[in-house]
């Protein structure tokens, strides 16, 4: 299940140092592209960055391992730039500054 996880830099950094991070997150109501744009634009709606991670439990832990991307309203147009899961330390480093 995918699962759309408002984060901050914080967060992307335990999941860097192999902990787990636990948020709140928001599923899409459907796997239509328009309903997980929805998703992943509430999740983002005044979030540093959005974390997708694919899981079985929602409501659970999420791991770097489950993590799909990143997204990250890079210049503040409010459009969320897509990055790799091995762009984590860009991302944190892009968050800080």
């Amino acid at each position: 299940m995918r699962v759309y996880l408002p984060a901050g830099s914080a967060d992307l950094q335990r999941l860097v140092d192999g902990d787990s991070i636990q948020i709140e997150g928001y599923l899409a109501v459907s796997t239509d592209e328009e309903d997980e744009l929805a998703a992943l634009e509430t999740a983002g709606d005044g979030a540093a960055c959005v974390v997708v991670a694919e899981v079985a439990d929602p409501d659970g832990p999420v791991q770097l391992v489950d993590v799909e991307a990143l997204h990250v309203d890079t210049d503040n147009s409010g459009d969320l730039a897509w990055f790799a899961t091995q762009e984590i330390a860009a991302v944190i480093e892009l968050l800080g500054s």
